[in-house]
């Protein structure tokens, strides 16, 4: 790893001359928010743990900021953009920051819900200030395809940070929550400010971090079939299990016997149950 010019890391007048070069106003439809504060950066690059030989993939890259301070401690960066203008500027904006660095950056113009593959080495570390506006879809989709990201750490409006981490019987566990525990164990990691972002949000911000599991959740079940309980658990959160899982069973008293034979409640609730108490109801399915 080079040692790097501590100015190769954006500024808020770096980001606002370079918002202005490439006529960029951000937009509340993609949820773009720039981190214009590189101690912020540092901050992220520590938390996420990223090692000399990592292989980094990043969503929204936007302007660049997460994108230096990932290129100066990863072994590779690979970026994945949906915006024209940004996906267009960011080679340039890393070649001229970090010269030494710009060969092991790699750009993928797509929608990150569209990625199937990505280009170089599989990727073992996932760091991204996800938009607001579809940060759970596009985290599953991740790591669900890239089976090699071991570690992730992601920045999120607050509420979908505590939503992720809760646990069962915290009153925002939920969908979110079960589905990134089917992959991962994870944490809080940390609260972000609104003014380390332009333009500042009116929302706080959180850190993510989630680890693949060592094991899989043991369970003959598919992830869709577990998924699926999840889902009808929690489309109807104040009923009991019974009446929740009524449709997905065929009828109540179906839901009833399977809920029985994976040890679970029949008068329980989604928001009090397991990832693995979810996949033994799945298994149990008649």
């Amino acid at each position: 790893m080079s040692t790097t010019d501590p100015d190769a890391l954006l500024g808020p007048a770096d980001i606002r001359e370079l918002a202005a070069a490439l006529g960029v106003r951000p937009t509340k439809q993609r949820g773009q928010n720039f981190v214009i504060d590189a101690n912020t950066v540092r901050r992220i690059v520590r938390t996420a743990e990223v090692k000399p030989d990592d292989v980094v993939v990043e969503i929204g890259p936007g302007l660049g900021s997460l994108t230096l301070g990932l290129l100066e401690a990863a072994d590779r960066v690979v970026a994945v953009e949906i915006d024209d203008v940004l996906a267009g500027a960011l080679p340039t904006t890393v070649a001229a920051r970090l010269p030494d660095r710009a060969s092991r950056f790699s750009l993928v113009h797509s929608d990150a819900m569209h990625v199937r593959e990505l280009p170089g080495p599989p990727p073992t570390a996932l760091v991204a200030n996800l938009p607001y506006n579809v940060a759970v879809p596009v985290l599953l989709h991740m790591l669900d395809r890239f089976p090699s990201i071991e570690r992730t750490l992601v920045m999120v409006q607050a509420e979908v940070a505590d939503r992720l981490a809760a646990g069962p019987g915290n009153k925002v566990y939920g969908v979110p929550s079960v589905k990134a525990n089917w992959y991962t164990e994870v944490k809080r990691a940390g609260s972000i400010g609104r003014n380390v972002f332009w333009p500042a949000p009116n929302v706080d911000s959180g850190l993510v971090s989630l680890v693949r599991r060592t094991s899989p959740v043991a369970t003959t079940a598919t992830k869709a079939e577990v998924f699926a309980v999840v889902d009808a658990a929690f489309a109807q959160r104040r009923k009991t299990l019974r009446a929740a899982l009524a449709g997905w069973a065929g009828s109540p008293a179906a839901a009833e016997e399977a809920l029985v034979a994976a040890g679970v409640a029949p008068q329980a609730r989604g928001e009090s149950l397991t990832v693995e108490e979810f996949a033994r109801i799945a298994e149990a399915k008649k």
